[in-house]
């Protein structure tokens, strides 16, 4: 299960009620910031997260838009010292980027006291977890090195205790081997394989976050069948040239997104200050009728039997 909670979901600039594009994912003992706008850190407070296991930092792109918190953040934690590391991940352009505005301005002449690793993302898999993966995934904005990220659980048989219990197979290690695929022999001689006691596969969950994206036919494989995918809606349908013209989404191509990779899912966000937040649910919902637009500091609970909103 993956937790998603938006601290930003405003396009280019702030609203009154939306901040600059940041998300949270948690998952277990991970926490991943998502892109980090212009006054995150407030956001961060105001959500009741605060700043803790904030290890890894994952950036679309190179725009002001989504990389500006990121002085303020780390100037926040080098002061309070609560961590030894912490890895900003992104294509080379936007890490370039990422080191003027914190080495050129916010540690100019000073060394910081924690490690700032910079991570130059490739497509595939950028972090493995015990049963889940993060993968980066190339998309087409303005400017190079643009990059979505999916959070992607391990398939996994799940143990069947009745089973194993009808085969006398004791509580212990024993089970465990058999979990991790090791065949076990019993005190009567009997032998177990794994197949005996484990059930159908079952896929992990999948969440894709593309953040701005100008065109969508070349990730259509990449997050089929998500559980959630977040996306873009920054202009309505009858902008759709502009859209073009300025490499985002529409609503209505979000929701054709959503459609053909049959995802269970849509959650829109860079939300402009353009438009009403209904306008678009209904674009998207007349073509994907499982659409949401996110508010600052809504709350998902994504797993592959239910999606819950945890607040909103």
């Amino acid at each position: 299960m993956f937790e998603l909670t938006f601290l930003g979901t405003a396009a280019s600039a702030p609203l009154p009620k939306r901040g600059l594009t940041s998300l949270i994912v948690t998952h277990d003992e991970y926490r991943f910031m998502i892109d980090c706008g212009e006054g995150t850190q407030r956001q961060l407070m105001t959500s009741g997260l605060g700043f803790r296991r904030l290890e890894h930092i994952l950036i679309t792109h190179a725009h002001l838009d989504h990389i500006l918190g990121l002085g303020g953040i780390l100037s926040t934690l080098s002061q309070w010292e609560t961590l030894d590391q912490v890895s900003i991940y992104g294509g080379k352009s936007t890490l370039d980027r990422i080191d003027d505005l914190l080495f050129g301005i916010v540690f100019r002449g000073a060394r910081p006291p924690m490690r700032i690793e910079f991570v130059d993302v490739k497509p595939g898999i950028i972090i493995s977890g015990d049963d889940f993966d993060v993968v980066a995934f190339p998309v087409q904005h303005r400017g190079p090195d643009c990059y979505g990220y999916l959070f992607q659980e391990h398939s996994r048989r799940p143990f069947l205790n009745d089973k194993a219990t009808e085969l006398g197979v004791p509580n212990g290690p024993e089970r465990k081997a058999l979990v991790s695929g090791q065949s076990i022999t019993l005190a009567d001689g009997r032998v177990i394989a794994p197949e005996q006691v484990l059930g159908e596969l079952q896929h992990g969950t999948k969440l894709a976050i593309t953040g701005d994206i100008g065109e969508t036919d070349s990730i259509v494989k990449i997050v089929r069948e998500a559980d959630v995918l977040v996306t873009e809606a920054t202009y309505g349908d009858a902008e759709a040239d502009m859209a073009r013209q300025n490499a985002h989404l529409t609503a209505g191509m979000a929701a054709r997104l959503a459609h053909e990779a049959e995802v269970r899912q849509l959650i829109l966000t860079h939300i402009s200050g353009r438009h009403r937040e209904k306008d678009l649910e209904a674009e998207a919902r007349a073509i994907f009728p499982n659409t949401m637009i996110a508010r600052d500091f809504d709350t998902f609970k994504v797993n592959r039997t239910d999606i819950g909103v945890v607040s909103e």
